[in-house]
């Protein structure tokens, strides 16, 4: 079965959810593997701020990826999921904040605007293991 060039991209423009999507879904019907990179990068913001990107909140410009950007790295736990972490020890909380940090610095780079701008998937397990490492000994 082979699908017609019109019919490839009729079926892209209706595959991706908004908030999601990459952006070269929309602008182009261009579907790659960094699309889900990008995708990825969005659920890393959600599960760590546990906000939506169709949260009534996000409206005009302002994006859950252009809040957490606006957030990063000096304001990130302003936009934490205050029921991931709970702790009133300081020494914990400077780990806590350094390990949101990273997580979001590697969501970020999941949702550069270019395709070819994005980490790809190898480097992000690579990545989320480090700080999984790091972080679990503590």
């Amino acid at each position: 079965m082979s699908l017609s060039l019109e019919r490839f991209i009729a079926l892209t423009k209706t595959l991706g959810t908004i908030g999601y999507m990459a952006p070269e879904y929309g602008s182009e019907g261009i579907v790659s593997t960094m699309g889900d990179v990008y995708s990825y990068g969005i659920l890393l913001m959600e599960t760590f701020t546990r906000k939506k990107p169709v949260d009534d909140e996000f409206v005009g410009d302002l994006t859950l990826k252009s809040w957490v950007a606006e957030s990063y790295p000096h304001r990130v736990m302003d936009i934490e999921d205050a029921n991931l972490f709970s702790t009133d020890d300081d020494e914990h909380l400077i780990a806590i904040e350094s390990c949101l940090r990273s997580v979001l610095d590697v969501a970020l780079e999941c949702t550069a605007d270019l395709p070819q701008d994005r980490i790809t998937m190898n480097n992000v397990l690579i990545r989320l293991n480090k700080i999984q490492t790091q972080f679990s000994s503590q």
